[in-house]
């Protein structure tokens, strides 16, 4: 297992949905223990495929109090989301040093093909709610600065390049 390196936010990949997965393999079930390596060397709660250069739809959410809780999702989508909003501090590998507050649904219930190759269907609340959404965001091309206004964007993305020119 390894630790991926992640793109850089102008990479084109990252703005650029990713590709279904047909089937659980080998080579995907590989996919998956290296970005739990990655996720959790971080450290964080999620992470998708597009983020460290790997154009299918591949995600792992683990927002639990001990490690070791990952869900492994390919192809994963959003059936229903709460009515009630909740608002996280968010931030990305991709976009060092900088964060947003950003509001989505509180609960979502999501359909994938789980490790077993099976579609499943599973419900998700408050920190692993924004982290599923997060990175189905990510898989869809999106940043999750694409939730903020234009200028408040501009702004953080400046702020991250500076910081990382450093």
């Amino acid at each position: 297992m390894t630790v991926r390196p992640f793109l850089p936010h102008t990479d084109r990949r990252l703005h650029t949905p990713a590709e279904p997965v047909n089937a659980i393999t080998e080579t995907v079930r590989m996919i998956w223990d290296d970005m739990i390596d990655t996720m959790d060397a971080m450290p964080g709660v999620g992470l998708a495929a597009p983020q460290i250069g790997i154009m299918q739809r591949l995600a792992v959410v683990d927002a639990s109090d001990k490690r070791g809780q990952a869900i492994r999702m390919a192809n994963p989508e959003v059936l229903h989301a709460s009515v009630q909003m909740r608002t996280h501090d968010e931030a990305s590998p991709n976009l060092p040093g900088v964060f947003a507050r950003i509001e989505r649904p509180r609960a979502v219930t999501v359909r994938f093909l789980n490790a077993d190759g099976e579609i499943e269907e599973k419900d998700f609340v408050g920190l692993w709610a924004t982290s599923v959404q997060h990175q189905i965001d990510h898989l869809n091309g999106k940043l999750y600065v694409d939730h903020l206004s234009p200028l408040r964007r501009k702004m953080l993305v400046a702020k991250s390049d500076k910081l990382n020119r450093r």
